[in-house]
């Protein structure tokens, strides 16, 4: 398994090898002596899996959680195809309000890993698109916040296509600087 950190501090893809034959394809998108080798630590105790499938032109996010108690999260994509989008979030961070990119595709098997305070969203970039979370702590909505993928001050560019078709949430999401504002973004913690 190949990784590399990506433009976010803390952040990592990962890419397994793919074996097929004619039967079809096998990949391990997890493996915790790549993920050891790259971050320093076995991944975080599991607490939730969750999945989504989401249509073309789909977008969600930026998705954070308030930091503490903070979720990490390990993303791979088991469907389809999708555009995943890591922000930094964390005030303080040396890459603060810089963000990334990464193509999860099922063929690829490729993930990605978001430290707590790291903002997600993706595009699903075909019909299907299944994404797939391990997140290290479980789903509480008190604790979940979204910035909009269109704040400028972020400058997130979304791929060419149909029409982005988001939630109402996501829709109407505050900008970093109206999170800032409100003492809602996470702080940096090495």
């Amino acid at each position: 398994m190949r990784h590399r950190e990506l433009a976010v501090a803390g952040a990592y893809a990962f890419e397994p090898d793919v074996f097929g034959d004619e039967r079809g394809t096998f990949a391990s998108p997890y493996q915790q002596k790549a993920f050891v080798a790259a971050v320093g630590r076995p991944l975080f105790p599991v607490a939730q899996v969750s999945r989504n499938v989401s249509r073309r032109g789909v977008v969600r996010g930026i998705h954070y959680t308030l930091t503490p108690p903070g979720t990490a999260k390990y993303v791979h994509c088991a469907g389809g195809r999708v555009l995943d989008l890591v922000v930094d979030l964390r005030v303080g961070s040396p890459t603060f309000a810089r963000w990334d990119a990464v193509e999860l595709a099922a063929d690829t098997g490729r993930a990605v890993y978001f430290p707590p305070g790291v903002g997600h969203a993706f595009v699903a970039l075909e019909d299907d698109s299944v994404v797939c979370y391990l997140l290290s702590a479980e789903y509480r909505a008190e604790n979940e916040l979204t910035l909009s993928v269109f704040d400028e001050e972020i400058g997130v560019r979304l791929p060419d296509g149909p029409p982005p078709i988001l939630s109402e949430r996501d829709r109407t999401a505050r900008t970093l600087g109206e999170a800032a504002a409100c003492g809602l973004l996470p702080e940096y913690i090495r």
